[in-house]
């Protein structure tokens, strides 16, 4: 054996399996999870890769989470990134000034912005694998501080073809937050008997014969047991003994063990292992009197601790743990205020072991810690500063300074995406304080953190309590419930949104006459509220207030331009939804523009803006992982999902479905239940596996015709009837169409109406089914849906040509085609050009080397076409939230399925490419402000 395989002994298959990822060549990104219980080995495995990343010639930078560290924010992503902060510097200027704020490394730190912050990492990381291949492990991550876990998950999702390895280690064998999905975990599991003797066998003063069995029965294969338990068994062997009568689990036992060990040291030398175990940093070895190497050799020499260059370090996490538990807390109290006085010039440091000291309330350590608190929010650690306000609170004498200082932690919580802590210290609220405020505040907070647990119901019927007893705020509140009513779909609850509304009305008196009165922040309530519970019932009567209020100044034009997409006004909606976007983009702020973006991808689909739509997508994708927004990262990948769908990007469908199923209860959010349907549905209808797209169709609707989704699922009732019609299943689906229009017939609005006409003239008998085909046709407002336009159309071209009309057939088929393929619609393009030779006609390809646009990504689009309009790579990158390496990766890659040589020829490609809707805002924005 080598050295190498004698130190490790049992983990040759997990080192085989890092050897290779950061064996050279370094092609692509690597990310691997280690997992496992205390003491299985996962820092020795990853110090070992570290070992031979160096020896390989690869810059390692390492992390590790500390248990006193957790509430500091970014305190892990500064230790790894420390001896590389000269660096940040030649980041993109927004990303440099975000991780310098991060890190409180300027005087007037940017407003917090958890998405550039990731973004920065990310590009930090890319440009140093540039250099040279770079290995990243991260060692405890349950320890890490949420900020700098959430950061690094942001980073390790978004590598690409980097020379970069990330490691990150975790006790248990549940991911640490932001792992959890999608990347590759490697569980390590006990050593097996003969692997557990040899390393019993490699140890100083190896047991033999009952000793021997009575330790590898103890350790049951766990490698820090069984070095622990030879050392304890080799001078006391009546130990065993003691084992057998007083079981315990393993983890208590090796403290325990730890724990005797401590007890025993010289007073000088527990003193000083104490002190170490309060700073719980090696960093601090020279501020903190008392911590020198003469007093802590006993601890060395007993294996409690290592003394290297950086300082003492505890042989394991769980020696700290012993160690500091096993003194009272008199001692303990006594060591944390020794390291505070130290830390005097780190105000945070200094405020959090102040409190670790502290039994009794104390206002101005209240007030440290709320300092604390405001400095972690400006710097973006959201987690940490409501840590800070909630031991702030229970540090303040008064009910009311708890009460307001419990709320303040709440509301940080929330974006922190900490549902369940959020309701536990609203809870608090509710019970320290009468004030009626702070009490509809806390229960707010208790509503949006049950909607972000996907509880909608139970979130639902906490808003329209508060509504009732929260008059002045009864707008806000009624506006929330019927987000909530829209994302359901339930009637009972819309019912009971509407209720809200007719409370409001009660309160201030019926709204005068849209002609009688200017448009004001409660019309814009009211839309809302109204488009989200009945967008179809109620569209005559609102659509009028919605185009005069769109002509003034807007409150929220996001929720304004979101109830103009639920109400098919779809290019009022784009238009103001793009405007609110603009605004939403500013650091600080950029948190709110979710749910502006997921309104904003569905009206691009709607109107034949699909690569916007894809771009839109993924700007929510980033938005939603660094503000923990399941619901707005669903709605992106459905968003992606459809577009692949309809352009018969198959292999595309099925996974990005799965993980939304994965992230949404779909169950509670029956919006979503109707999307996935509707996408599956269009993906097997374009690959022509018809009865399992009626068969996804179907689910839309109930027997009787109840939808699905109020709203949604008339979207796909057209679709519903095409593969109805080839499926053969003509007089089932005319009945279940004709009991779901039932209920909103007269279809209110162009866009239902062509959709309605499309789906009855499909299942109509042959005599009746030009009525219903040629009637909206006579209405230009329809080519505002451009791609259901075009699929009535083709169904009606089709069957003019099987009536034998084949001059009448004609154009209608062309004009078809020419939609289908400037979206990209590859199936539906087919199924075209193939009736249009049944009618006897050539189809040529289209002019200009057609499609090679259509051959790139959608970021290898965005990028190629504003890379053509001048940009450099450093301000793509700036814009597009990417490392200037990646923007430069992506055009590298989108040169040869252009045809072209390089950047100079992209202008020309452009202009002849992007043709007057598809692509425009490209175009159009290509001198905005960066995102």
């Amino acid at each position: 054996m080598t050295r190498k395989e004698t130190d490790v002994i049992g983990r040759r298959e997990e080192l085989s399996l890092l050897r290779e990822l950061i064996a050279p060549p370094h092609k692509e990104s690597h990310v691997l999870l280690l997992l496992g219980d205390p003491g299985l080995g996962k820092t020795v495995l990853l110090a070992e890769a570290a070992r031979e990343a160096k020896a390989a010639g690869m810059r390692v930078l390492a992390t590790t989470g500390r248990e006193s560290e957790q509430d500091l924010a970014f305190a892990g992503l500064h230790q790894l990134l420390r001896p590389v902060l000269d660096r940040v510097a030649r980041l993109p200027t927004r990303q440099a000034e975000a991780l310098r704020g991060a890190f409180g490394l300027c005087d007037d730190p940017a407003p917090p912005d958890a998405l550039l912050t990731g973004i920065a990492v990310r590009t930090l990381l890319s440009e140093l694998s540039d250099e040279q291949p770079l290995l990243v492990t991260a060692d405890d991550t349950q320890w890490l501080d949420r900020a700098s876990l959430d950061a690094l998950a942001f980073a390790a999702r978004r590598l690409e073809s980097e020379q970069l390895v990330l490691l990150a280690g975790a006790r248990g064998n549940i991911p640490p937050a932001g792992f959890e999905r999608d990347l590759p975990q490697l569980l390590l599991r006990p050593l097996t008997r003969p692997d557990a003797g040899l390393l019993l066998d490699a140890q100083p003063r190896p047991p033999h014969g009952r000793l021997r069995e009575q330790v590898l029965a103890q350790a049951v294969g766990n490698p820090l047991a069984l070095i622990e338990l030879a050392r304890v068994i080799a001078t006391d062997p009546d130990a065993g003994r003691r084992w057998t009568a007083e079981p315990l689990p393993l983890t208590g036992q090796l403290t325990a063990l730890m724990a005797a060990q401590y007890v025993t040291l010289p007073p000088a030398a527990r003193s000083a292992l104490l002190l170490a175990a309060a700073a719980d940093s090696p960093d601090l070895t020279t501020a903190i009197p008392g911590l020198s190497a003469d007093a802590l050799a006993p601890a060395e020499a007993a294996g409690l601790i290592r003394l290297d260059t950086p300082g003492p370090r505890f042989a394991h996490p769980l020696t700290r743990s012993a160690v500091y538990h096993a003194a009272p807390f008199a001692e303990r109290a006594a060591a944390h205020r020794q390291v505070a006085d130290a830390l005097r010039d780190q105000p945070d440091r200094h405020a959090w072991h102040l409190a670790a000291a502290a039994l009794e309330p104390d206002e101005h350590l209240a007030a440290l810690l709320e300092d604390s608190a405001a400095q972690a929010q400006r710097r973006g650690g959201a987690a940490a500063a409501a840590r800070a306000l909630e031991r702030a609170a229970e540090l303040s004498p008064g009910e009311p300074d708890k009460a307001r200082l419990l709320l303040a932690a709440a509301e940080l919580a929330l974006p922190a995406g900490q549902a369940d802590w959020v309701r536990e210290l609203a809870g608090k609220v509710l019970t320290l304080t009468s004030d009626p405020d702070l009490r509809v505040a806390a229960r707010l907070d208790i509503g949006w953190s049950l909607l972000w647990s996907n509880r909608n119901a139970d979130a639902f019927d906490t808003l329209l309590s508060v509504a009732a007893e929260a008059s002045p705020r009864l707008p806000a509140i009624a506006w929330q419930a019927a987000t909530v009513a829209h994302q359901t779909g339930l009637p009972e609850v819309c019912a009971q949104a509407r209720a809200a509304l007719d409370l409001l009305d009660s309160r201030d008196g019926p709204p005068p006459s849209a002609e009688d009165r200017p448009a004001g922040r409660a019309d814009e309530y009211r839309i809302w509220i109204r488009a989200c519970t009945d967008p179809f019932g109620e569209r005559a009567d609102i659509v009028p207030l919605l185009r005069r209020t769109a002509g003034g100044s807007l409150s929220d034009p996001g929720t304004f331009g979101a109830a103009a997409w639920v109400l098919d006004e779809t290019e009022l909606a784009v238009r103001v939804l793009r405007e609110a976007l603009s605004r939403l983009r500013a650091p600080g702020v950029r948190g709110a523009s979710g749910g502006v973006l997921s309104a904003l991808e569905w009206a691009c689909v709607d109107s034949g803006r699909w690569d916007d739509a894809l771009a839109a997508a993924r700007e929510a994708g980033d938005i939603a992982a660094a503000y923990k927004m399941e619901t707005v990262a669903g709605s992106a990948d459905l968003t992606t999902a459809v577009v692949a769908a309809m352009r018969g990007e198959h292999d595309q469908v099925a996974p990005l479905l799965a993980r939304v199923r994965a992230a949404v209860d779909t169950g509670e959010y029956r919006g979503f239940a109707a999307r996935i349907w509707q996408t599956a549905g269009l993906a097997a209808l374009a690959q022509g596996n018809y009865v399992t797209a009626y068969a996804q169709f179907s689910r839309l609707f109930a027997a009787d015709g109840t939808p699905l989704h109020h709203h949604f699922s008339y979207l796909a009732v057209a679709d519903l009837a095409a593969a109805a019609v080839r499926a053969e299943r003509h007089l089932e689906a005319r009945t279940l169409v004709e009991r779901a229009l039932a209920r909103v017939d007269p279809a209110p609005g162009p866009r239902l109406e062509q959709l309605t006409a499309r789906a009855r003239g499909l299942l109509a008998e042959p005599d009746r089914a030009e009525a219903h085909f040629a009637a909206p046709l006579a209405d230009p407002t329809g080519d505002t849906w451009p791609f259901e336009r075009a699929q009535l159309q083709l169904d009606y071209g089709e069957w003019l040509r099987r009536q034998r009309r084949i001059n009448d057939a004609k154009p209608l088929l062309v004009t078809a085609l020419e939609t289908f393929r400037r979206l990209g619609a590859a199936p539906w393009t087919r199924r075209a050009e193939s009736e249009l030779r049944a009618c006897g006609v050539t189809v040529q390809a289209p002019q200009g080397a057609p499609g090679a646009l259509d051959g790139l990504t959608a970021q290898q689009r965005e990028i190629v076409v504003l890379a053509g309009h001048g940009l450099t790579n450093g301000e793509i990158a700036d814009r597009l939230f990417l490392s200037p390496r990646t923007v430069a990766s992506h055009l590298y890659r989108s040169y040869p399925k252009l045809g072209i040589a390089g950047r100079r020829q992209l202008r020309d490609i452009i202009d002849q490419q992007i043709t007057p809707r598809a692509g425009r805002w490209y175009a159009d924005h290509a001198d905005d402000p960066p995102r």
